[in-house]
C-alpha cells in the first residue's frame, strides 16, 4: 500500500508541474527503477522546492545505481548494511529529512522524462573514464572519454532544484575510488572466482618432465603408472602450448634410446652366442615388449605426436621403429643372427621338418614394420633358395622319371608360393622366387623335359594329366611349343605303323580315327590348344598318312592305301548304318558303357553324321584323293544297284560333304550316278505301264538300271548262259529301249544283277535274295530229284561261268552260313571233283533271306584293276596338265614347270616331284616337248 501511495503522489506532482502530456524517454516499472534520477537537494532555507526535470544522458544512467527508499521504521534485510553518503569522501549530496507520516518520505519511483530531440551524440554516449590500476571500484571505461555534466535541470519528484555545483559534484563522485556504491556505476562481479597464481614456465616444464620420466620408467619396467593418464596428457599439452614441444620431444627420444640401448640390446647381446633360432626368438620377444610399451607412451604423448611430431614428418611410432631398427636390428652382432634364424625356418620347412609358423610369421611382420625386409631378409632368402633349388633340380632329374619329376617340380613351386602367400611375403619376393624356380626347374632342364623318348612313353600311355602338367611347366617359360618335335615324331611313328600294317589293313581306318581322337584330346586338354602344337599335329598326321611304298597291298603302285581304306570304311557305314559303327568310335555306345543302368538316347542319323564328320577329317589329310574317288565310286555303284544303302539321306549328306571339300568337279560323276538311278526308275515305270496296256504278262518281274558309261565304274564282261525265260524278258526290253532312244546301245552287265527267287524246302518255303550267277546255278536244281547229285563240270557247262566266278558262286551257296546246297565232300574249298545236292534240311526262322553277300565283296583282281587304273589315270592327268602348261607358256624352266603342275593338280591330290619328272620324260619321248639348255623345256606344236 505504501508503494502505491507513493506512486500516486508522484503522478500528482507531475500534474502540478504541468507535464501531463510530456513523452517519457525511458519507461520501466517502479519496482525496477534504474538509478537515473538525481536526488533533490535542499535550498538555502532547508526547504525543498520542485525543480523542472533534467535530461539524463546514457553515461549518467550507467553511473547511477538504483536508489531504493525504505521507510524509517522498516529494518534492512539481514546481512545487508545501509551505506550512507560520506561527506569526507567528497560527496556534496545530502539526504532530506524524512517523516514517516509524510507521503513523500519515500523516494518516488517515477521515471525521468526528456525530449528526444536536440540531444547531442557525445552526450548520449558518454561513459565514465577508465580508472587507474588498483581503483577500489574497478570501473572500466568503454569509451575513454570523460562525460560532461548535463546542462538540463534535474527534478526529483517535486524536490528542490540542485545547483550546478551540486550536480557536478554528484557526477564527479562517480570517478573517485571511494565513491558510494549506491550512487556509483554498475559492477560485474564473478562469484567463487579463484585466481591461479602464475608459475614460471621453465619450472613447470621441469615439474611435468619429472612426472613423465617417472611414468616412462614405470612403463619400461612393466609396472603400473602412479599418475593418471589424463594428468600426464594435460601436462604434455600445457608444455607444448608453452612452446617447449621440441625440448620435450628431444628428451623423450633420448629416454627411449637409453632404454633400448641398455634395457633391450644389452640383454640380446648376452644371448648372441646361442643358436640363430634362439637369437631370433629373443629379438622377437624384445620387439613385442617394445611395441607393447609404445601403446601407453602414445597415449600420454598424443598431443606432442599430433601437434608437433606429425608436422616434422616423424611420428612417435616412426621414432620407436627407427630406434629398434638402428640399435638392435642393425647391430653387427645381432643382424646376421636375426636373418640366419629366419632363413633356417624356411630351410627346415623345405626339408620336411615342422615349421614354427608363429615365429616365422612374427619375424616377417617385424621385418615389414621395421622396413628391413627388402634390405635384410629378402636377399638372404633368395640366396639360400637358389642353392636349394639348384641342388634339388639336379638330384631329381637324375633319380626320377619325367612324369615324376614334373609332378615333384610342380608341387615344389606350389609349396613355395603357398608359403609366400600364407606368411605375407612381399610381392617382389614371390616374383623373384618364382623366376628362380622356373629358371632352375624348367629353363635349365629343358632338354630333359622335351626328351623325345620320355615324352613318347607318356603318349603311349595316353597320360593326359601328366602331359598337361608337363606342358604347363614348360609354358611357364614359354617353352610349351618345344614339345612339337617329340609330338610329331611320335605321331609319325605311330601312324606309319598303322598304315603299313598289312595284317590289320581292314582296321586301318578305325585305328587312325582312334589315334586322331586321342591326339585331339591331348591337344585340347593337355596342350591347351597351343597353335604351334596344333600345326605340328596336322603336319605329322598328313605326312604319315600320305606315305607310300610299292607293296603287295597297292599292287606295286605308288597309290596311298589310306585313301582306299577310307572309302571302304564309308561304304561300311552307309551299308550298315549305326549298327556298323565300331564301339570305340561310337559316342552313344561309350555313354552306355559308362553308365550301364541308363540307356543312352540314340539317334541313328545324328550318329551316322558324326561318324561321317570324323571320316571327313581323316580324308582331308589324304593327298591321293583319286584313289578314294575310284573306290568310293565303285562301292557307291554296288549300293545303288543292289539297294543296299542304309539311308538315302546319309548318301546325300556324304555327297554334299565331298562336294564342299573337293569341289563340284570331284563329285560330278557321283551326282550323275544318283540321277541315273532316278531316271531308271522312271523308265521302268513307263515300261511296265506299257506292258500292262498291251496285256503282255512277262514270266519274270524285270527291273533294269540304265547307267551312263562315262559316270559309272567300268566292269568286265563275264560270260554267262542266261535262262531262256529271263533272256526273253531282256530281249523285249532291249527292243523297247532302242525304239524309244534311237542311237543308244545297251551293254548288259549280268555280274551286277541280283534276283529274288522263291524256293520250296521240305521244312518251309523261303524267299532268297541272290546274285544273278547264284540264281542261274539254283535254277539248275529245279529238275533234279531229292538226293541226286550235280557235278562241278556239269554246272560249269550249263552256266558258262569262268572257273573263278563259278567257284565263288558255289562256295557262297554251299559253304557259307546259309546253305541251300550241300557240297560233297564237305570243306571250305571248291574242287573240280566236288558234287552238289539240293539241301532238303535247309531251315531258317526268317522267310526272306539274303544269300548274295559274296557279290558285295571285292575280289583281288578287282582291287588290283582299280589301283592300276587309278595310277594310269593319274599319269594321264599329269601329262595333260603338263601339255596345257607348255602350250600356254611355250618355254619354261624345269623347277617352274614342276611348281605349276603341282598347283594345277592339287585338287586331285598332291603329286610327288619324281612322278612329275617321269611324266615329263614320257612327253619328251612322245615329242610333245623337247629339253633345251639351262634345264628348260620348249613346246613342240
Amino acid at each position: 500500500m505504501q508503494h502505491s501511495q507513493n506512486h500516486r503522489a508522484a503522478r500528482e506532482d507531475d500534474k502540478t508541474d504541468g507535464h501531463r502530456k510530456r513523452k517519457l524517454l525511458h519507461s520501466r516499472p517502479s519496482s525496477t527503477t534504474p538509478a537515473d534520477l538525481q536526488r533533490s537537494a535542499p535550498d538555502d532555507n532547508g526547504s525543498q522546492s520542485p525543480t523542472p526535470k533534467q535530461q539524463t544522458t546514457i553515461s549518467e544512467l550507467f553511473q547511477q545505481k538504483p536508489a531504493t527508499a525504505r521507510p524509517a521504521n522498516v529494518p534492512s534485510p539481514k546481512g545487508h548494511k545501509r551505506i550512507k553518503p560520506n561527506p569526507a569522501a567528497g560527496s556534496d549530496v545530502s539526504s532530506p529529512p524524512r517523516s514517516v507520516d509524510s507521503p513523500r518520505s519515500t523516494a518516488s519511483a517515477s521515471l525521468p522524462t526528456a525530449t528526444a530531440a536536440h540531444l547531442p551524440a557525445e552526450k548520449m554516449y558518454s561513459f565514465p573514464s577508465k580508472k587507474p590500476n588498483g581503483a577500489a571500484n574497478n570501473v572500466i571505461d568503454l569509451t575513454g572519454k570523460t562525460p560532461s555534466p548535463s546542462p538540463s535541470p534535474a527534478r526529483n519528484n517535486g524536490g528542490p532544484i540542485a545547483s550546478a555545483t551540486t550536480r557536478n559534484n554528484i557526477n564527479n563522485s562517480a570517478h573517485r575510488p571511494n565513491f558510494n556504491p549506491n550512487t556509483g556505476a554498475k559492477q560485474l562481479v564473478v562469484k567463487n572466482l579463484r585466481k591461479t597464481p602464475r608459475t614460471d614456465p621453465k619450472e613447470y616444464f621441469n615439474q611435468v618432465w619429472g612426472w613423465l620420466d617417472e611414468a616412462l620408467a614405470k612403463i619400461f619396467a612393466g609396472k603400473e603408472i602412479d599418475f593418471s593418464l589424463e594428468t600426464l596428457y594435460r601436462g604434455v599439452e600445457n608444455v607444448c602450448r608453452q612452446g617447449h614441444a621440441a625440448e620435450l620431444a628431444a628428451r623423450l627420444q633420448k629416454r627411449c634410446e637409453a632404454y633400448v640401448e641398455t634395457g633391450l640390446k644389452a640383454g640380446l647381446l648376452e644371448k648372441a652366442e646361442k643358436p640363430d633360432m634362439d637369437v631370433l626368438r629373443a629379438v622377437l620377444s624384445a620387439w613385442r615388449t617394445w611395441t607393447a610399451n609404445q601403446k601407453p607412451i602414445r597415449w600420454i604423448f598424443c598431443y606432442l605426436d599430433r601437434s608437433y611430431l606429425l608436422q616434422q614428418g616423424r611420428t612417435l611410432q616412426d621414432q620407436a621403429f627407427a630406434l629398434f631398427r638402428t640399435i638392435v636390428c642393425e647391430d653387427a652382432t645381432l643382424k646376421p643372427k636375426l636373418v640366419a634364424g629366419a632363413c633356417e625356418l624356411v630351410q627346415a620347412d623345405r626339408t620336411g621338418e615342422e615349421l614354427d609358423k608363429e615365429t616365422f610369421r612374427d619375424a616377417i611382420s617385424m621385418c615389414h614394420d621395421l622396413t628391413i625386409y627388402t634390405s635384410f631378409f629378402e636377399p638372404k632368402l633368395l640366396e639360400i633358395s637358389q642353392q636349394f633349388v639348384a641342388d634339388w633340380a639336379e638330384q631329381a632329374s637324375q633319380e626320377k622319371g619325367l612324369a615324376e619329376y614334373v609332378q615333384s617340380a610342380v608341387q615344389l613351386m606350389e609349396k613355395e608360393m603357398e608359403r609366400c602367400e600364407h606368411f605375407n611375403l612381399d610381392s617382389t619376393t614371390r616374383r623373384d622366387l618364382l623366376a628362380l624356380l622356373e629358371d632352375h626347374l624348367v629353363q635349365r632342364q629343358e632338354s630333359r623335359l622335351v626328351n623325345q623318348d620320355e615324352v613318347a612313353d607318356l603318349l603311349d600311355e595316353n597320360a593326359v594329366s601328366d602331359l598337361e602338367q608337363l606342358y604347363k611347366l614348360l609354358d611357364r617359360r614359354r617353352l610349351g611349343a618345344k614339345l612339337r618335335p617329340a609330338f610329331e615324331k611320335w605321331i609319325d611313328l605311330t601312324g606309319t605303323s598303322i598304315v603299313f600294317d598289312d595284317k590289320e589293313q581292314e582296321n586301318m581306318v578305325v585305328k587312325l580315327l582312334t589315334l586322331k581322337k586321342q591326339l585331339d584330346a591331348i591337344w585340347r586338354v593337355s596342350y591347351h590348344r597351343n597353335a604351334e602344337l596344333g600345326h605340328g599335329l596336322r603336319e605329322a598326321f598328313e605326312a604319315f598318312i600320305n606315305k607310300s611304298k610299292k607293296t603287295t597291298a597297292t599292287w606295286n603302285t605308288d597309290n596311298s592305301k589310306p585313301g582306299e581304306m577310307i572309302a571302304k570304311y564309308v561304304d561300311m557305314l552307309l551299308r550298315g548304318g549305326a549298327k556298323a559303327i565300331p564301339t570305340q568310335l561310337s559316342s552313344v555306345k561309350a555313354e552306355a558303357e559308362h553308365d550301364e543302368n541308363e540307356e543312352a538316347a540314340f539317334d541313328e542319323d545324328t550318329e551316322i553324321n558324326n561318324q561321317l564328320d570324323q571320316v571327313l577329317d581323316l580324308f582331308r589329310f589324304v593327298h591321293g584323293k583319286a584313289v578314294f574317288e575310284a573306290f568310293y565310286k565303285k562301292d557307291l555303284a554296288r549300293r545303288l544297284l543292289m539297294g543296299r544303302s542304309a539311308s538315302a539321306d546319309a548318301e546325300r549328306s556324304m555327297l554334299a560333304r565331298l562336294k564342299t571339300e573337293c569341289g563340284a568337279g570331284f563329285t560330278q560323276n557321283l551326282e550323275q550316278m544318283f540321277k541315273d538311278v532316278e531316271l531308271s526308275r522312271e523308265e521302268m515305270a513307263s515300261y511296265k505301264s506299257l506292258l500292262e496296256e498291251r496285256g503282255d504278262r512277262a514270266p519274270v518281274d524285270l527291273s533294269v538300271s540304265i547307267l551312263s558309261a562315262s559316270a559309272w565304274p567300268t566292269y568286265p564282261d563275264i560270260p554267262v548262259i542266261i535262262p531262256a525265260e529271263i533272256q526273253q524278258s531282256l530281249d523285249k526290253f532291249t527292243t523297247h529301249y532302242k525304239n524309244k532312244h534311237s542311237g543308244r546301245k545297251l551293254d548288259w552287265k549280268h555280274a551286277l544283277a541280283h534276283c529274288q527267287i522263291k524256293a520250296a524246302f521240305p521244312k518251309g518255303n523261303k524267299e532268297l535274295v541272290v546274285s544273278s550267277f547264284q540264281a542261274i546255278v539254283l535254277v539248275l536244281f529245279n529238275t533234279v530229284k531229292t538226293g541226286e547229285h550235280l557235278s562241278y563240270d556239269f554246272l560249269k557247262a550249263e552256266t558258262g561261268l569262268p572257273e573263278p566266278e563259278l567257284q565263288r558262286t558255289l562256295q557262297s551257296l554251299a559253304c557259307a552260313k546259309l546253305r541251300p546246297l550241300t557240297k560233297h565232300p564237305k570243306g571250305r574249298d571248291i574242287n573240280a571233283t566236288d558234287t552238289f545236292t539240293y539241301n532238303a534240311a535247309f531251315h531258317h526262322e526268317k522267310y526272306r533271306l539274303k544269300v548274295n553277300q559274296v557279290q558285295l565283296k571285292e575280289t583281288k583282281e578287282e582291287n588290283k584293276e582299280t589301283h592300276e587304273r587309278v595310277a594310269a589315270d593319274r599319269n594321264f592327268e599329269t601329262q595333260a596338265a603338263i601339255v596345257r602348261i607348255m602350250k600356254s607358256r611355250k618355254r619354261i624352266g624345269h623347277a617352274e614347270l614342276v611348281a605349276e603342275v603341282i598347283n594345277a593338280t592339287k585338287k586331285r591330290g598332291v603329286l610327288s616331284v619324281q612322278d612329275i619328272k617321269k611324266n615329263i620324260d614320257r612327253l619328251v619321248d612322245k615329242d610333245y616337248m623337247e629339253r633345251e639348255e639351262n634345264n628348260e623345256y620348249s613346246y613342240i606344236a
